[in-house]
C-alpha cells in the first residue's frame, strides 16, 4: 500500500553554508518550503520524494545580502522563483543511513545529487499522528547551477566559496489513506 507523508513545516528546517572570505561561514535559510514523500507501507527504502523551496524566502540575517541573493547574480528569483528536488533512488547503508540520489533544479538547471540522509525515528503524537524525522546533508558546486557571481579580495581570495553545503532537518506526518 502506497503512503503520502507530509513535511512539517513548523518542526522542519532548510539551510545552507558558504564559506565567506575563505575564513568563516555564512548560515542561511529558506522558510518557505514543501515536501512529500511517498513510500511502499512505511519502508523508506522505498521512498520517492519531492521538494521545493521558495528561493524569495532566502535569509542569511542581513536584508542587503539576501536581496543580492535573490538578483540575478545568484537566484534569479524573479524568473526561477522555486528551487526543485525530485528523488531517483534512497540506498540503505544501514538500519539508520541511506544515501538519496535525485535530480536538483536551480535557475533552470537540473544536475544529479546524492544526499546523505539519517533516519532519526518513528513516533506517535498526542494526535494519534505518526511522525518521522531525518537529517539530511549534502554539498553542491553552486556555479554548476549557473550561480556564477564571484569577487576576489586584495590579497586574491575568493569572497564567497563556490561549494555550498546543505543541512536540512525534516518532520514528516503520515497522511490517512
Amino acid at each position: 500500500m502506497k503512503r503520502t507523508w507530509k513535511i512539517d513545516t513548523a518542526h522542519s528546517e532548510v539551510q545552507f553554508k558558504v564559506r565567506h572570505m575563505m575564513i568563516s561561514n555564512v548560515t542561511g535559510n529558506f522558510s518557505s518550503f514543501d515536501s512529500t514523500v511517498t513510500t511502499d507501507n512505511d519502508d523508506f527504502k522505498t521512498a520517492q520524494a519531492r521538494f521545493e523551496a521558495d528561493l524569495s524566502s532566502i535569509s542569511t540575517n542581513n536584508e542587503q545580502r539576501d536581496n543580492h541573493l535573490r538578483t540575478s547574480d545568484f537566484f534569479d528569483a524573479a524568473n526561477h522563483p522555486k528551487l526543485e528536488f525530485v528523488s531517483k533512488k534512497m540506498e540503505q547503508i544501514d538500519e539508520e543511513n541511506f544515501l538519496l540520489t535525485g535530480d536538483l533544479t536551480i535557475r533552470g538547471t537540473t544536475k544529479p545529487i546524492t544526499l546523505k540522509v539519517e533516519f532519526g525515528g518513528t513516533t506517535l503524537d498526542p494526535w494519534g499522528n505518526t511522525r518521522v524525522g531525518f537529517s539530511i546533508e549534502g554539498k553542491l558546486n553552486r556555479k554548476e547551477y549557473g550561480l556564477n557571481w564571484s569577487a576576489m579580495t586584495e590579497a586574491g581570495g575568493m569572497v564567497v566559496s563556490d561549494e555550498v553545503r546543505l543541512f536540512v532537518n525534516a518532520e514528516f506526518i503520515k497522511q490517512s489513506a
